[in-house]
């Protein structure tokens, strides 16, 4: 089943950081579609299938005269798809006096006040808002902005539509060697080095972190215990402040000499771990099969 928010209300509101925290969780977003492309997106969503099963899109007085034409174009086409989709809309407005402050200071002028009033911005702004009822009893969530900063709109978005918090930050756990050198984008790396190493054990050599017998051996030495410990403590710490400041995502990389052993095994246990605290975790071995 495919997944549709339509985002609407009015300029100035937030709806661009509505539709930022939707990209910022998985959502496939368009912003400004035409109310005639509104249809054809949907089909070629459902075409496509794979990352736009999950789509976000802004439509608004921009791409249509009232926004009576908006709902009678959502409820068609929610009754049209019910088989196929599942739609939401989100309404984002604030009050005149917010949206005037905002829009006499912005570097874009209100979208619709130069085509429609000749300027003037607070005609514009009375009419989306005198506009917005229908909108209003057709939204499934409404946000008022107008007191709140884009991070907490931002943050009501993805609460809404998260299962999980956590999911707001996908954490990327990736192994390298250090010889092939260090990731450029890892946020927070940690050096394996100082562990016992497999690879002057005959019989694990060949063998890989993500094997249980190398795992054993490089968790069988108390250091190992005691800093793997430290490591998953440190990320619980860490990564709610992370999601706290609207981070798109973390990179943790683990790295020993070669990027076979030790730091697998420590991608590998800290991914579970973090997965067991209900974190959405991507693991990568960037090295792992080179010195094969």
């Amino acid at each position: 089943m495919m997944e549709m928010v339509l985002i609407t209300g009015m300029a100035g509101a937030g709806k661009t950081s509505a539709l930022d925290a939707l990209e910022d969780i998985g959502y496939y977003v368009v912003d400004n579609l035409p109310l005639a492309m509104f249809d054809g997106f949907l089909k070629l969503c459902l075409e496509k299938g794979g990352r736009y099963s999950r789509a976000a899109a802004v439509i608004d007085l921009r791409s249509c005269h009232r926004f009576s034409q908006l709902a009678e174009a959502y409820r068609y086409l929610r009754e049209h798809y019910r088989e196929e989709i599942t739609f939401r809309m989100v309404c984002v407005e604030a009050s005149v006096d917010v949206l005037s402050r905002r829009l006499r200071t912005a570097r874009r002028g209100h979208p619709v006040a130069a085509r429609k009033f000749e300027g003037d911005l607070d005609a514009a702004i009375n009419f989306e808002h005198d506009q917005l009822q229908i909108i209003r009893t057709t939204a499934d969530l409404l946000i008022d902005s107008s007191l709140i900063t884009a991070a907490q709109l931002k943050d009501q978005v993805k609460s809404h539509f998260l299962q999980r918090i956590t999911d707001a930050m996908p954490i990327q756990v990736m192994s390298f060697g250090f010889k092939y050198g260090a990731p450029l984008e890892t946020d927070l790396v940690f050096d394996m080095r100082c562990l016992p190493n497999p690879y002057y054990v005959d019989y694990l050599r060949e063998h890989t972190g993500v094997e249980k017998c190398v795992q054993n051996y490089v968790m069988d030495a108390p250091e190992s215990k005691e800093y793997f410990d430290k490591v998953v403590k440190l990320l619980k710490f860490l990564v709610p402040l992370y999601i706290r400041e609207g981070r798109p995502q973390l990179v943790v990389g683990f790295g020993c000499t070669g990027g076979q052993h030790r730091s697998v095994t420590f991608a590998e246990l800290v991914s579970e771990e973090l997965r067991k605290a209900d974190m959405h975790v991507i693991t990568h071995h960037r090295d792992y099969k080179k010195n094969k």
